[in-house]
């Protein structure tokens, strides 16, 4: 079976938003896939991309061949990834929520009565 790294296409018309996937390569490009493993966001500036890196590399060892799109992102979050700049990832490589302060509870209306 020959596999390849791709984008599939998701989100709206004019909104294009892409999850980077292993598939089988006869199947569509929005058809059946083996494991999803990254996003692409092209539509958002400067770190546009998150990739687990560990399970990009162990599919290429098994001989998946990443598309060109895909060869350039797996480039890019390496670099990222080597300097410090990627996104904090879980354990899953999705990109985890940055813990932001709670806000503070609106003063209350209570009237005295």
């Amino acid at each position: 079976m020959a596999v390849s790294i791709r984008l599939r296409r998701e989100g709206a018309k004019n909104s294009p938003y892409y999850k980077v996937v292993v598939a089988d390569r006869r199947s569509p490009r929005d058809g059946k896939f083996i494991e999803t493993i990254g996003t692409y966001d092209p539509k958002k500036p400067a770190q546009n991309s998150t990739l687990n890196i560990d399970r990009v590399e162990y599919w290429i060892s098994k001989g998946a061949q990443p598309s060109d799109t895909v060869r350039s992102l797996i480039k890019r979050n390496k670099k990222a990834a080597a300097k410090g700049d990627s996104p904090p990832q879980s354990e899953h490589g999705r990109t985890e929520s940055i813990e932001r302060e709670p806000l503070s509870p609106a003063p209350s209306a209570e009237t005295p009565g």
